[in-house]
Parts: C-alpha cells; sequence; structure tokens
C-alpha cells in the first residue's frame, strides 16, 4: 500500500488549486493533469467543479477524453464533484445536444438542478459513509449550480441526501441524492474542495490506497 499516493487533478477547468489543497491536506501527493502523459503518472484523478461542457470540450481539445474515459474503465479511482460528477454519470437530463460524458457511474444527474448560479446554498449534511454520522459534526456541502442524482442502479451507494435545498424550491429539493459511490469512483454533486471540511477527500484518498493494496 501507498501510503502518500499520486492523485492527478484535470487541470483544464475549474476549481483546481482548491482540489490540490485538499488532497494535500488529506496526504495525498496531488499533481496537475492536462495532459496524456501525465495521466500515465498518476494513481486516481479528480474531476473539479466548474462547467461540464466546457470540461467535455477541451478533454476532446486536448486529446483526453478517450484516454481518460479508458483510464476510468479500466478501474482508476476517480472523484468528480458538481461538473464532475456529470462527467461521470452515464446518462444527464438537460444535457445540450451534444454532450458526452466520461461515464462510469450507473446514474442519472439532472443539470443545474438546483437552480442558476443566484440560487447557490450551503447545506450541513448527514452522511455516515463521508464520516457525518451519528456523533459527529455533518458534513457541510456548498452548491453551485450544482446537479442532483434522480436514479442510480443497484451498484450505486448513495452516501448523502440534501435536507431542504434552497428556499425557493425547499421541497422539491428536499431529500435528494448529493453523493455517490460505486466500486472506485466517488461523486458529489456539492463543492467539498471550497466547503473547508477535509471528509470527502480524505475518503477519496483511503480508497485509493485500497486500490493499490
Amino acid at each position: 500500500m501507498t501510503a502518500r499516493p499520486t492523485v492527478g487533478v484535470l487541470a483544464l477547468q475549474g476549481d483546481v488549486r482548491e482540489h490540490v489543497a485538499a488532497l494535500t491536506a488529506a496526504g495525498a501527493r496531488a499533481v496537475l493533469v492536462r495532459r496524456t502523459t501525465e495521466l500515465e503518472d498518476v494513481d486516481a484523478l479528480v474531476l473539479p467543479g466548474g462547467e461540464s461542457t466546457t470540461i467535455e470540450k477541451l478533454l476532446r481539445a486536448f486529446g483526453m477524453f478517450a484516454p481518460v474515459q479508458g483510464a476510468v474503465a479500466a478501474g482508476m479511482p476517480a472523484l468528480g464533484s458538481c461538473a464532475g460528477m456529470i462527467l461521470l454519470a452515464d446518462r444527464v437530463l438537460d444535457a445540450t445536444a451534444d454532450q458526452r460524458t466520461l461515464g462510469g457511474l450507473d446514474i442519472t444527474v439532472r443539470r443545474n438542478a438546483f437552480g442558476r448560479q443566484v440560487d447557490s446554498f450551503e447545506e450541513d449534511l448527514h452522511a455516515p459513509a463521508l464520516g457525518a454520522g451519528p456523533g459527529a459534526d455533518p458534513l457541510h456541502a456548498v452548491f453551485i449550480r450544482a446537479p442532483w442524482v434522480e436514479e442510480t442502479g443497484p451498484d450505486v451507494e448513495v452516501l448523502a441526501r440534501t435536507v431542504a435545498g434552497t428556499d425557493a424550491d425547499e421541497h422539491e429539493a428536499a431529500g435528494r441524492i448529493v453523493a455517490v459511490r460505486q466500486g472506485r469512483l466517488l461523486a458529489t454533486a456539492f463543492h467539498p474542495e471550497i466547503g473547508h471540511d477535509p471528509r470527502v477527500h480524505a475518503v477519496f484518498v483511503d480508497m485509493v490506497r485500497d486500490a493499490q493494496a
């Protein structure tokens, strides 16, 4: 088992620096990934928040779409946050006409499900599998133009749901799935890299270590 795994952060668009800092704090060696050769040198990959269609187009422009898709399919551990969750989803609702995903997670997500940028919100979540169970502090989550998960396949573990959501859409947003895990893939609808809570990255780094055992 590698005590300090090398985790790449896809550095084409999105919250790259924040993920690097969070991974470093969780005990990983964090590096930026922009090229196929850099992808080959990492033990795992983070797909950051940002804009999912923009990241997809940049993946194609840099010749990275197929290599990243292949690495995920071959079992490389991956963490997707917000846009990263959309990229890892097998199915997307409200997608653009030409939008494609890397896939790997047997989930259906809805883009911008919680609303626009002005509808961004923060919420404390109960998430035992992420270290926020009974007797522990809740997991503080930041939602920015976030998706939610509408359907999961039989092998997907639901890790967290919203309590209330935005004030305007409280009823519709309550109880929505916002964190999932399937095998070596972990995804959140929120931004753990900017929520000042290290537990999601700590869980992911432990997943990477387990994959190397």
